[in-house]
């Protein structure tokens, strides 16, 4: 499937526009983040994906590019869909820690607790205004801060380094950036280095 895309050329070796978001742009994105680590020499790969098809589609491109670093694939808490049960299986989850990549699930570092409290006061507090504000650059950037913010927290990362965080727009990925997290806990203290690809 052909992927429409725009890139224009910038200071830092250049992003990749898609015309339009979704999960048709995975195959791009993991190409784009696999390269890009390799010719940073970044150790770590960091992936939003909730049944592991993403994350999966990571590691087949990582697998075909030769990248020898880590792969980090950070879940939806149990309960985002139904109380009790999480998306990814417990046999898809052995299966990708058997193929050494490291599976997270933990509270969302951008919603989380902060979520309860907003639907039951219904007020705007300030951790959802930072999530809102990085959606103005497109869904997949505010979960591509996250997720690494969580890997970070998990020590599935290393802290003070950076690493490649790929998000999406509901399911896949279409976002890719180059970023070194801070703990949740010192959220802003995340430094955006670089964005790799993204929706216009």
């Amino acid at each position: 499937m052909m992927v429409s895309a725009v890139k224009r050329q910038m200071p830092c070796g250049g992003t990749m526009y898609f015309d339009s978001s979704g999960p048709e742009k995975t195959g791009e994105t993991v190409k784009i983040a696999v390269s890009q680590a390799m010719e940073r020499q970044i150790s770590h790969i960091v992936t939003a994906s909730n049944t592991g098809v993403t994350v999966s589609a990571l590691a087949e491109e990582a697998q075909k590019q030769g990248y020898a670093g880590k792969l980090v694939c950070v879940t939806h808490v149990y309960g985002f869909k139904e109380n009790g049960k999480n998306e990814m299986s417990d046999e898809d989850r052995e299966k990708l820690e058997k193929q050494g990549i490291r599976v997270h699930t933990a509270a969302h570092a951008l919603t989380g607790a902060e979520r309860g409290l907003s639907r039951k006061f219904q007020g705007v507090y300030p951790v959802e205004m930072i999530a809102h504000t990085l959606r103005m650059f497109g869904q997949g950037m505010k979960v591509c801060v996250e997720v690494a913010a969580m890997a970070l927290d998990a020590g599935l990362v290393p802290q003070g380094k950076p690493v490649i965080a790929l998000g999406g727009t509901v399911r896949g990925a279409d976002t890719a950036i180059v970023l070194t997290p801070g703990y949740s806990s010192l959220i802003l203290d995340t430094k955006i280095h670089e964005v790799l690809c993204k929706p216009r």
